[in-house]
């Protein structure tokens, strides 16, 4: 895409159809930094606290050898849209009938609890079948409050989860799906 100045910028990951459906937080960091850039929102991927105890070193610079988690993560993305807090997490699973309930894990299902009641923008992003949809915290920690079962299922997804279309700027455009159900 061509920009004033002469500044080249392109949001889009080179297509691949192998990888499509496969790498799904690279295309939600595209679409954020898309975002950033036209002044939407400012949405990052947080990163995960670790502590290294061991480094070595190549020629192409140092090599952590040997590290640890200082404290379990929250969620995989956090920021501020039209004046909001806004948070979620990303999964993708293989399992074509259910979304597995480990992935996400209990300090994560908490977090999730306080944001909303706190007033904050929650959600999962999630992929399965090669299909992206958000689901809503409120619906996602309604399901785990009136079920037993440890998979939420495809067809409860289908019914109450969104679908993120795809496309070119931005990659996955999960902000218009936002503006319909918390604005």
């Amino acid at each position: 895409m061509k920009y004033p100045n002469n500044l080249n910028k392109s949001y889009k990951n080179p297509l691949t159809y192998k990888n499509r459906g496969m790498d799904l937080e690279s295309d939600l960091n595209t679409s954020n930094e898309y975002y950033r850039d036209i002044d939407l929102a400012y949405i990052y991927k947080k990163p995960t606290p670790i502590g290294v105890t061991d480094v070595s070193y190549s020629p192409r610079g140092k090599i952590i050898d040997r590290g640890f988690f200082k404290e379990p993560s929250t969620l995989d993305y956090n920021g501020l849209y039209r004046g909001k807090y806004i948070e979620y997490e990303a999964k993708v699973t293989k399992n074509r009938t259910s979304f597995p309930l480990a992935n996400i894990h209990p300090h994560q299902i908490k977090h999730i609890r306080n944001i909303l009641r706190h007033g904050g923008i929650v959600f999962l992003i999630i992929r399965i079948n090669g299909i992206d949809y958000l689901l809503k915290g409120d619906d996602f920690i309604g399901y785990i409050d009136l079920h037993t079962r440890k998979s939420i299922t495809y067809d409860f997804i289908k019914e109450h989860g969104f679908v993120i279309k795809y496309g070119l700027n931005p990659t996955l455009d999960y902000l218009e799906i936002v503006n319909k159900i918390y604005f």
